[in-house]
């Protein structure tokens, strides 16, 4: 189950407000219209803050409680924004095995946020993920597109201040 909304708050702008509009009236009415304008609307605003989901959910003639199912339901889906440095820790077998939940433990204090939370700054967010498909390095983490394996936690402080 996802965690609960941001605390950070939707800085929309009326041209993307604009943009969700002209979408929402292009499929009003059309059957199975609800993943494409999720879908959509995430492209416009890189997530799907409570506002939007209660704009589609309007234009659409849905309740919002459908929805947010639908949000909640798909992984695909982001209910929080990603951080100028979005850290994923993955907790697939071969990385949880290697001690990657220690990992996530080191970051979550490192940051002083939870796994899918954001940094007031908005320079950080931090996920869990399955497989990379880095096996062979576990644990791996990433930031941004940049991978990070064979961890120990005494590491982590050391890769994040790269990136403050």
């Amino acid at each position: 189950m996802k965690k609960p909304m941001t605390s950070v708050p939707f800085k929309g702008t009326p041209e993307q407000k604009a943009q969700l509009d002209k979408l929402i009236e292009e499929y009003r009415g059309k059957d199975g219209a609800m993943m494409p304008v999720l879908q959509a609307a995430q492209d416009i605003y890189g997530y799907l803050p409570t506002e939007v989901q209660h704009w589609i959910a309007e234009g659409l003639g849905k309740p919002f409680s459908e929805v947010y199912g639908v949000v909640t339901f798909y992984s695909m889906f982001l209910l929080n924004p990603k951080g100028e440095h979005p850290v994923n820790v993955c907790l697939g077998t071969a990385c949880y095995v290697k001690g990657s939940g220690k990992i996530m433990d080191k970051l979550q204090d490192v940051l002083g946020i939870p796994a899918g939370g954001i940094t007031e700054d908005l320079k950080f967010s931090l996920d869990a993920t399955r497989c990379l498909g880095a096996c062979g390095l576990a644990p791996v983490m990433t930031v941004g597109d940049e991978v990070y394996g064979r961890l120990e936690p005494s590491m982590v402080e050391g890769i994040i201040k790269k990136y403050r």
